[in-house]
């Protein structure tokens, strides 16, 4: 695992930016002089005229044009440390320098979505899965890439081989228009981006061979060991493990045309306490969610999502932990600890994210009696 790849694999299935054409053959006698120019002239209108077609078309830079020095002057992060397996670890196969594959059944699989507008978040939560992990040699990643991001996937690909050298992923394209028609507006702009709802097609996107998988948020961060989690049992006739929450207020959820449609609001009528549960943490058993045996989800334990810390769209709100251990660290809502720590504002659980931020032009917040406070507080050492 210590040997360093240089070719990585962007895997496009049904829901992948490749497109197809065909053009019918015209008359001879149309034109005789200019028929064989005919499939290039609709060619050129379909470029034209059709947004879908002009957003495909996208160049992946040579493997050679940009070093992991080049990617860290531009991007801006350090190379995490490396971390290995302890002696206790059970062997992956195969063995250095051949490449890990997604197939072998020891691994862990964790999915990430990978863009560039979270991507200091996204290196952030996979230092600390590999940070906390008793065996981080056995986890590998999944990242679901934006088909249209300013940022290609191959450029994302090598970003994060820069970062982490001998980390065992795979980098898959999203198709973009699978969702986009699907998606109304939100008071969150975040939610409303296609690639939030990749995690509903991860047993589409993934190998067929991974039949289980942790889907983890960008803006968390974990403080225990990932195998926990991954170990975590699903019944049979479930195919979701999430922890449940049945203490919201949905009355805010929705506005006065949801609450006057008596069709549309009865679904609540039953229910004393609505409940739900966070998409931004979720063991998956892909094998049932594959076959269509869709049950009810698991009630896992609060302390692997931990979430809201980023406020719930409350401007300035920070928020406390639940009563309780703690496992997973989530920033839901639209405060994100990087953006208040530089801007010098932070709250003060942001101060349990710092650790992990491996972008190296972040702000220095001059409170660390503060950080160490909430380390010690909360039993995190790192």
């Amino acid at each position: 695992m210590s040997h360093r790849r240089d070719v990585f694999p962007l895997t496009q299935s049904k829901f992948s930016s490749t497109l197809f054409f065909s053009f019918s053959r015209k008359r001879k006698w149309f034109f005789p002089r200019f028929c064989h120019l005919i499939p290039a002239l609709v060619f050129l209108l379909l470029l034209l005229y059709s947004p879908l077609i002009c957003l495909g078309i996208r160049s992946f830079p040579n493997n050679d044009v940009l070093t992991s020095s080049d990617l860290h002057a531009l991007f801006g992060f350090s190379e995490a440390p490396d971390y290995r397996n302890g002696v206790d670890c059970p062997s992956v196969s195969p063995s250095p320098p051949d490449p890990v594959t997604s197939c072998d059944p020891s691994l862990v699989h964790v999915a990430m979505t990978l863009d560039s507008e979270y991507l200091r978040g996204s290196m952030a939560a996979v230092h600390s899965v590999l940070r906390h992990a008793s065996c981080p040699e056995q986890v590998f990643f999944h990242f679901i890439a934006a088909e249209f991001d300013s940022v290609s996937p191959r450029v994302l690909s090598r970003l994060v081989h820069s970062i982490f050298p001998s980390l065992n992923f795979k980098v898959y394209i999203f198709r973009e228009d699978t969702v986009i028609n699907l998606i109304s507006s939100s008071i969150r702009s975040a939610l409303e981006n296609p690639l939030n709802y990749a995690r509903n097609y991860l047993g589409d996107i993934l190998d067929p061979c991974v039949n289980r998988v942790i889907y983890l948020d960008s803006d968390l961060v974990l403080v225990d060991d990932i195998l926990k989690l991954w170990e975590v049992k699903i019944s049979e006739g479930r195919i979701i493990g999430a922890p449940e929450y049945c203490h919201a207020n949905f009355t805010k959820y929705f506005n006065e045309n949801f609450w006057s449609d008596p069709g549309l609001s009865r679904v609540f009528r039953s229910r004393r306490n609505p409940c739900y549960f966070n998409t931004g943490v979720m063991v998956m058993d892909l094998g049932k969610w594959r076959r269509g045996i869709f049950g009810r989800r698991l009630r896992t334990g609060w302390k692997w999502n931990q979430h809201g810390l980023g406020g719930d769209n409350v401007a300035g709100s920070c928020r406390a932990l639940h009563p309780g251990p703690v496992s997973l660290l989530h920033w839901s809502g639209k405060g994100k600890p990087w953006v208040r720590l530089d801007d010098k504002n932070p709250c003060p659980l942001d101060y349990l994210w710092e650790p992990y931020d491996l972008y190296k032009g972040k702000v220095k917040v001059q409170h660390p009696e503060r950080q160490e406070q909430q380390q010690q507080q909360f039993g995190f050492f790192w």
